[in-house]
């Protein structure tokens, strides 16, 4: 039997996915996460943060990847 409060996230996630728009910039994750946007260049460095994409000479972040490393962060076991 699916999980009502499970459907009723996962619609909420994709309404804030849909209003912030796929792409983020370093200073809207930083933002985000709260860090100085300097930590996220440290991460791309050192291969620990978020993955990061290089779009021109820009770098973005893709908010679902944002939110899976954040999740996959978590020092707690949600489901149980």
């Amino acid at each position: 039997m699916p999980n009502p409060a499970a459907r009723n996230a996962n619609a909420s996630s994709t309404a804030d996915a849909a209003r912030r728009g796929p792409l983020a910039t370093p200073a809207e994750v930083a933002a985000y996460l709260g860090v100085p946007v300097k930590t996220l260049y440290q991460w791309k460095y050192r291969a620990i943060g978020p993955n990061v994409h290089k779009v021109g000479r820009h770098l973005r972040y893709r908010w679902h990847e944002v939110d899976a490393w954040v999740t996959s962060q978590s020092a707690y076991d949600l489901a149980s």
